[in-house]
């Protein structure tokens, strides 16, 4: 009965229940950047401040480096689908039949 009523501490940094396993640990607060997240975000000027035409270059190169690098992503996942495929599909025809392991013609 006493461990039933002992309160666990949480674990810092425990995977969510509900991620995938293998998958990148993230807090549900934090969620991966879109290039036009990037290019839409707009800082506050003041006195002395930024300039807004350097910011404003700076923020579109950094969403074409992040637009490319979703895009290898995505490229990535394609050819690691092809590639799994064609190993199933070998795999498939390498494995012994039913018969052949029966020693029947």
């Amino acid at each position: 009965m006493r461990n039933l009523l002992r309160i666990r501490p949480k674990r810092r940094n425990a995977r969510p229940p509900d991620s995938a396993p293998g998958a990148a640990y993230r807090s549900a607060s934090y969620l991966p950047l879109r290039p036009w997240q990037v290019r839409g975000r707009r800082f506050a000027t003041r006195r002395r401040g930024l300039d807004p035409a350097e910011v404003a270059a700076f923020l579109d190169r950094v969403a074409g480096d992040l637009a490319a690098a979703y895009a290898e992503v995505a490229r990535s996942r394609e050819e690691t689908a092809r590639i799994k495929g064609a190993l199933r599909e070998w795999r498939s025809r390498q494995a012994p039949s039913m018969r052949d392991l029966a020693g029947r013609p």
